[in-house]
């Protein structure tokens, strides 16, 4: 059964996008669910029409690289999948909209144009704050190198917090009674 996905919401298609081979793409996992297909019939299409989607416009996953976004995913949502996923980018997502003929790919095919163009426009904009940043530097002198550096640190991402991996078992802590010997 798929599950249905309101797919006028923009962070529901920007959370799908991912960075695999310095490429953004979209997975035919969830190309299916957004189109509220079944990913068998999705790759059916696509293999009907395999030479409108070049290397560039879709590719397959390796098993190393699926293997690293399962373990991204704690538990996976994919479920019981036979054939390793492809890999759509932009331009491959825009050439399913010809492949699939409904309603609902057109809807979904906008959004996920809109979304690709949103995250772009992100990416240009803090390279723009970037450039204007050094720029500005540059033109004051070193009493607002402070102010420069933390700024500087408030643009770079935070780096994910580390998990441990097993186990551990705390136990409580047992007071023990001392009390005083007389000899």
């Amino acid at each position: 059964m798929i599950k249905k996905l309101d797919v006028m919401v923009p962070e529901v298609i920007e959370r799908k996008i991912l960075m695999i081979r310095d490429q953004k793409v979209l997975l035919s996992i969830d190309l299916a669910r957004l189109y509220e297909v079944e990913h068998k019939v999705l790759m059916q299409a696509v293999h009907r029409n395999f030479e409108r989607f070049p290397g560039d416009f879709m590719f397959q996953l390796t098993k190393s690289e699926f293997a690293i976004l399962k373990s991204q995913f704690v538990t996976s949502s994919w479920g019981g999948i036979r054939k390793l996923p492809y890999a759509f980018t932009e331009q491959g997502v825009a050439m399913l909209s010809g492949v699939l003929n409904s309603k609902r790919a057109v809807a979904v095919n906008v959004e996920i144009m809109r979304a690709f163009v949103r995250l772009r426009e992100i990416l240009s904009t803090h390279k723009d704050l970037a450039r204007k940043l050094e720029d500005l530097e540059k033109k004051y002198d070193t009493q607002f190198r402070v102010v420069f550096e933390a700024i500087r640190e408030l643009m770079t991402p935070p780096e994910p917090p580390k998990r441990r991996i097993g186990f551990g078992v705390e136990e409580p802590k047992v007071k023990y009674r001392t009390t005083k010997r007389v000899f």
